[in-house]
């Protein structure tokens, strides 16, 4: 097995950002990509206009690549914000106001994969406030997700990096994905297991891979230290990937790694050319 047996697919919020948004999935089909995701790009509106949208995919179709994952509305990301649903007031109702506009943009483009990003602790808000809004709000992020045929995924961070964000923990996301699939009975809550930030956390991967693949609903990577590109870093990535499969996962693995001082293109000779098209 291998990095060559793999679906791979290329997050295009952290790697081709030396380019503007809407050349980055051209790039990604010239380094031989045929699969993006994105973050929610428009950080200060959780609904963009709509010449906006279709400008976007327009470059994704004209580019020929798939969207295979979007982010909801998470607020400044990448900033101080780890997402907005769990966020009382303002933030969530921006959330709220982007739930459908992000669905119907993923069905536009056949993106079957919706994170919604948590969200960190606010100052003076009872934490159990927050998760009462949060599991209010990923019920209506999943029914939107189910109407387009989509899963709806939960991540874990890492505390170092987003000290206030309440899900840094594999078990910790774990039991949103099933209070969501409890209260919607939909069963499309998903876990999105990030080999990084669990990396960061102290987690053994291999027993989170075990324990947790059957409801890992998508995968993200990068080397650790650093989250750059595999080989950059210590994490054994392809014998994890390898361990992924044969638990039974065959979804998509998204390069959510950074560059580093070389242009995104460059950062990709760790993986044959011949590898990364998604089969």
């Amino acid at each position: 097995m291998g990095f060559a047996d793999q679906r791979f697919n290329v997050n295009l919020s952290i790697l081709f950002t030396e380019l503007p948004l809407l050349e980055r999935p051209a790039a990604a089909a010239a380094a031989g990509f045929t699969a993006v995701e994105l973050w929610w790009p428009w950080i200060d509106s959780p609904t963009p206009e709509q010449s906006e949208l279709d400008a976007l995919k327009a470059a994704v179709e004209d580019a020929g690549v798939r969207l295979t994952g979007l982010n909801f509305y998470a607020g400044r990301l990448p900033g101080p914000d780890r997402g907005a649903l769990s966020v009382p007031g303002e933030e969530s109702d921006r959330f709220r106001a982007n739930i459908d506009v992000a669905a119907d943009f993923a069905k536009s483009l056949g993106c079957t994969a919706l994170n919604a990003l948590y969200g960190n602790r606010v100052e003076g808000v009872d934490p159990a406030e927050q998760d009462r809004l949060a599991l209010e709000n990923l019920v209506l992020a999943a029914r939107a997700a189910d109407r387009i045929g989509a899963v709806l995924l939960v991540e874990a961070l890492n505390k170092p990096e987003s000290p206030l964000y309440p899900l840094v923990s594999a078990p910790a996301a774990i039991a949103v994905v099933d209070q969501v699939n409890e209260a919607t009975g939909l069963g499309n809550a998903k876990f999105l297991m990030d080999l990084y930030h669990l990396s960061m956390n102290g987690e053994d991967l291999a027993q989170v891979i075990d324990a947790y693949a059957a409801k890992t609903g998508h995968v993200q990577i990068a080397d650790n230290p650093g989250r750059g590109a595999p080989g950059t870093g210590s994490l054994p990535l392809e014998d994890l990937l390898d361990r992924l499969r044969k638990a039974g996962y065959d979804g998509w693995v998204g390069l959510e790694y950074k560059p580093g001082d070389v242009p995104s293109t460059q950062s990709f000779a760790w993986l044959p050319a011949e590898a990364r098209a998604a089969r």
